[in-house]
């Protein structure tokens, strides 16, 4: 009966409330503690992986890399890269820097200290060198023969901000913002913190929520469209290594 008794203190909504709290006091605290810039906007990368990092299945990695193709085609550097480990063989790290295969890819965020048109163009030309990148798809062995190659998902692409230039927070210039640009390049989700979070839908309506606890309930979102992904695609190592004779 003790146990009984200890189990009914928890509560779900607490702990769920508490996440988003901690992630915004901690993203407050870098802007006000770091003067310079880039130290700003390194603590706040930083925050957004942690987050991810730590509540993601193991099966998903976080980390700031480039993304490469069998091409060796390269993206922008991109601040936040959610990536296969479970089934992807190889991960480059070069001098500090991770560089993982485009076909590793399930998700690309851009972090900034707040939202505003020219972060969200910012964010567009991010998400576009990713996912107009080439990517393989071979078919896949099992005990019943080849199985056909998966389709290749589309990668999920966001924005990740504390605070916003713009009041109304999210309203008509958000939202003329994020139609703006061609769609290998669109914002599928984000979240600014202090504020609220959206998402497009497959449609392309953008839904926008305001209040509540706008970091958990981006972390939720992510990992239910993770979800819908399933696994990477089987990538081509010997697209790959046919780079050693050049």
């Amino acid at each position: 009966m003790a146990g009984c008794r200890e189990m009914t203190e928890w509560s779900l909504h607490t702990l769920l409330s508490a996440l988003h709290d901690d992630i915004e006091r901690r993203l407050e605290r870098a802007r006000k503690v770091f003067g310079h810039p880039v130290a700003k906007g390194d603590a706040s990368e930083s925050i957004w992986r942690d987050l991810l990092g730590s509540y993601l299945p193991q099966r998903y990695q976080v980390a700031s890399a480039h993304v490469v193709d069998s091409n060796g085609v390269f993206s922008q550097q991109i601040d936040v890269v959610v990536f296969d480990r479970q089934y992807s063989p190889f991960v480059f790290h070069y001098e500090g820097q991770a560089i993982v295969p485009a076909e590793s890819v399930y998700a690309v965020f851009e972090a900034k200290q707040s939202l505003n048109a020219e972060r969200v163009d910012y964010a567009h030309s991010k998400i576009a060198s990713v996912r107009a990148l080439h990517r393989t798809s071979l078919p896949v062995p099992t005990v019943n023969g080849l199985a056909p190659a998966k389709p290749l998902h589309r990668i999920v692409g966001g924005l990740l901000t504390l605070d916003s230039d713009w009041n109304p927070t999210l309203g008509a210039p958000f939202l003329a913002a994020m139609g703006k640009g061609e769609d290998v390049g669109l914002i599928d989700i984000g979240c600014c913190a202090a504020h609220g979070t959206f998402w497009r839908a497959p449609e392309g309506g953008i839904t926008i929520t305001t209040g509540g606890k706008p970091a958990t309930a981006f972390l939720l979102e992510l990992i239910a469209r993770l979800q819908a992904l399933a696994t990477v695609p089987m990538i081509d190592i010997r697209a790959y290594a046919s780079w050693l004779s050049k």
